[in-house]
Parts: C-alpha cells; structure tokens; sequence
C-alpha cells in the first residue's frame, strides 16, 4: 500500500500532502480537505485511517494540510478562503492517480469550505459531508432549546441537583431567556456570507452528496435544524443525495466503531460513482 509525501505550490505557499493507494488505477479519487484546527492526520489518526482503508478497496486519495496549516507554509486561513488550495489539491490528485473524478471529504468547517468550492470545479463528483458548520445565533438557540435545555428537564440528575441547591437557577434562566431570545429572532435575516455560499453552491452542484450525522454534536444539529426539510435545500432531499445518522456518535466520530462506520459509507459512496462511469 503505496503512501507519499508529496509538495505543490498554491499561489505563494507550498503545501505538503500525503498520497495513498495511488498504485491502483481508479476513474475516482478521494481529496480529504482537513478542517480546522486540525492538520492531516485528523483527530485521532481519523484521516490516516480513512485513507488507508480507502486503498485497501483500491480508491486512491489525498489528505493535505491547506496553507498556514500543519506542514505547509504560509499565513493561515479561514475555512471561507480555501478554495485555491482545494484548487490546487485536486489538479495535484488528478495529475498523480489519472481520475477522471474526485470526491471531496471533509468534516465541520471542512465540509463547509468543500460546499462553497463546488460549483467552480466540475471536475467534482461527489461530496462526502461529514457534521458541516452552519452556525447562527437563531439556530444555536433553537439548539440549545430542543438538545439542551428540555433534556435537562427530563434528566433525575438535574432535578436531584435542583433540590440540592446545586443549581444556580437564576443564572440558567438568564441562559435559557437568551437562547429563547435568538431562537425566535427574524428568519428573514440575512445570512453572514458563508452560509449563503454554503446554500448556492450545493443548490448549484449536478453531483451525489453523502451527508453523514453524528446523533451526539451541538454541530450536526444546527446543520439539521436549518437544513433538513427547508426549500432553500432541497437539494438534501434529491434524489442525488443520501443521509446517514450515526446516532450515538460524537463529533468527530471517535470510537472505532463509529470511525469504521464513517469508512465503510465513504468507500461505498465512492465505489458507486466510479460504477456509473
């Protein structure tokens, strides 16, 4: 199982990456796009992982750190300015493994920034979208409202530390007051910059999206309160799309188990849209 260090330039920095399974001619190749404050390697060792499981089922893919990140120079970047690197990574995974076709995997703000590249790179036929960041005031209210605080109401253990005095309850209902607050703010809002790039790149994108949830994150949640079932995207709800729940996960899938979950519906993922040629 071939595994290389390779470096490309973007723009005025160079950007240092790691090849797997590039010894096996495959029509689709896998970028992983690393999310921050994370480099290549992932939390624990999730990227390396996920790649070399990728080979093993002969798909070949590239993991980087983007500029300022980990190995590759440069001042870093916010998750909104990556495209050149994403760029600059896939015509380095294409010119290696000979694809036709890349699937762009990334996890958090890494989904995000693989959601607002697409409809600049029709050389993209997948994404594999892991807990994407869409954060907002009105939705973290509406977060904290349903996956928080009314939980707390039905736990014994809240209740056993109210009657205990444990509780400062002035001070949680000053936090609840203000989540309430944002969660009924205007819808009619405008969206910060990126969030709408989020909704017209994907609104834009002609290929199949994997879209996979962990059932234990603050993160998937917002993504799912603002998303699913909206007609601004119904695009995750096309035919060209797929959800996975991973319910007793956390954010970065950190149990075995739940790591090999997330490689088993990747690889899968890829392996159907090389078959359709």
């Amino acid at each position: 199982m071939l595994e290389q260090a390779i470096t490309f330039d973007c723009e005025n920095a160079q950007l240092l990456g790691i090849l797997h399974g590039v010894e096996v001619p495959s029509k689709v190749a896998v970028l992983l796009v690393v999310g921050g404050p994370q480099y290549r390697v992932g939390s624990h060792r999730q990227f390396i992982q996920l790649s070399r499981y990728l080979a093993q089922q002969g798909i070949p893919s590239l993991r980087f750190d983007y500029t300022g990140m980990g190995d590759s120079s440069g001042d870093k970047k916010s998750f909104e300015s990556i495209d050149e690197d994403i760029l600059a990574a896939t015509n380095t995974l294409i010119e290696k493994t000979k694809a036709e076709k890349v699937v762009i995997w990334g996890l958090c703000d890494a989904a995000s920034a693989a959601m607002m590249y697409v409809p600049s790179d029709d050389r993209v036929a997948g994404l594999v979208l892991l807990n994407p960041w869409l954060r907002s005031d009105a939705a973290m209210g509406k977060t904290m409202l349903k996956y928080y605080y009314l939980q707390r109401l039905t736990s014994a253990e809240f209740w056993k530390k109210l009657f205990s005095g444990k509780v400062k309850v002035a001070e949680s209902v000053g936090d609840a007051k203000g989540f309430v607050k944002d969660s009924v703010a205007s819808e009619q809002t405008s969206q910060q910059s990126y969030q709408s790039r989020m909704q017209k790149g994907l609104a834009q994108f002609s290929g199949e999206i994997c879209l996979i949830l962990s059932g234990v994150d603050l993160t998937a949640k917002e993504f799912e309160e603002q998303t699913l079932g909206k007609k601004s995207w119904r695009v995750l709800q096309s035919k060209n799309a797929q959800l996975h729940k991973i319910e007793q996960a956390d954010h970065t899938f950190s149990t075995k188990k739940y790591k090999q979950e997330v490689e088993t519906i990747t690889a899968n993922f890829v392996k159907q849209l090389a078959s359709r040629g």
